[in-house]
């Protein structure tokens, strides 16, 4: 019968792409490794690597068995977690990082709620990119992550949605796309444009550069500001453009292809690097009753 740890050895030897990095790796001896795979390959009569060549790769069986062992070894240190959680009081520390975009009443909300219950709890809240706030939490920086959320399977990560925002294309007013009764791609590409960056050079899958003169900043409010001085047209979330959009400081722009704005979905990541303890399931339950909050007022409208 195979072992957690043999799957483990498994795993590591594709993840570090040899026999040889994952001995280093596991602090063990390189032949340990080997035989591990081998004692393994054994006990379920099946093999994993070819080794004609000097670097082993993965036959056809073990591309299938790999993901799977993976999730074997994240449910195991999901339980492991549970228990070390059951035997923890309230932690001492929440780490929660937010697209800086998406901080609104309903999350303040919450968050006023999560001080009363929790008083002791020492709570940091880092406010940046969509992509930045994803590898916070995939590093373990960050227990939770409230994002933009591109439909993309998450493996090292849970993840569940928590409504739709909707985006508008928008200018100052005196602006020239803002003469056109219909503004399609050509318009747009014919000006400058004010894209959400990360500090990593990811931009939304969404409202990515597609103007042949670009300007680029990693919060929606830089460029709110940089729009307003006229400097070029950009896409920002509806709820943070309201306010300027009532003052006639911006306007919304029509656009062909998505005339009401462009809607995407929001969602919660939350690390697996990290026991879960009783705040960070408070947490999280009052966001996916916000959640099903969302999808009620969805359903009615």
């Amino acid at each position: 019968m195979y072992s957690f740890e043999q799957l483990k050895i498994f795993v590591t030897v594709c993840e570090s792409g040899s026999f040889s990095a994952a001995a280093r790796q596991l602090k063990r001896a390189q032949s340990g490794v080997s035989q591990a795979i081998a004692n393994l390959e054994i006990s379920i009569n099946q093999e994993l690597f070819n080794r004609e060549k000097n670097t082993p790769a993965l036959t056809e069986k073990g591309k299938v068995l790999l993901p799977i062992a993976q999730s074997i070894l994240h449910q195991q240190k999901y339980f492991d977690q549970k228990v070390e959680s059951l035997e923890r009081e309230h932690e001492y520390e929440l780490v929660i990082a937010i697209d800086e975009s998406l901080i609104n009443d309903d999350l303040l909300q919450i968050l006023a709620e999560l001080a009363d219950k929790f008083p002791v709890t020492d709570v940091e809240i880092i406010t940046t990119s969509t992509f930045d706030v994803e590898e916070l939490v995939r590093e373990g920086k960050a227990q939770v992550g409230i994002v933009y959320a591109d439909g993309e399977l998450k493996v090292d990560m849970d993840f569940f949605t928590l409504g739709q925002t909707r985006f508008l294309t928008v200018v100052a007013p005196e602006h020239a796309l803002a003469a056109l009764s219909v503004v399609n791609d050509t318009a747009l590409k014919g000006h400058r444009q004010l894209v959400h960056r990360s500090s990593e050079h990811k931009e939304l899958w969404f409202s990515y550069g597609i103007s042949s003169k670009l300007w680029y900043a990693n919060t929606h409010q830089t460029l709110l500001d940089l729009a307003c001085r006229g400097i070029g047209w950009t896409i920002v979330p509806e709820q943070a453009v309201t306010e300027l959009l009532a003052v006639k400081k911006l306007v919304a722009l029509p656009i062909a292809h998505e005339f009401d704005g462009w809607l995407t979905p929001m969602g919660c990541l939350v690390s697996r690097r990290h026991a879960s303890g009783p705040v960070l399931e408070d947490l999280l339950s009052s966001l996916q009753t916000l959640s099903q909050k969302n999808a009620n007022s969805l359903s009615v409208n």
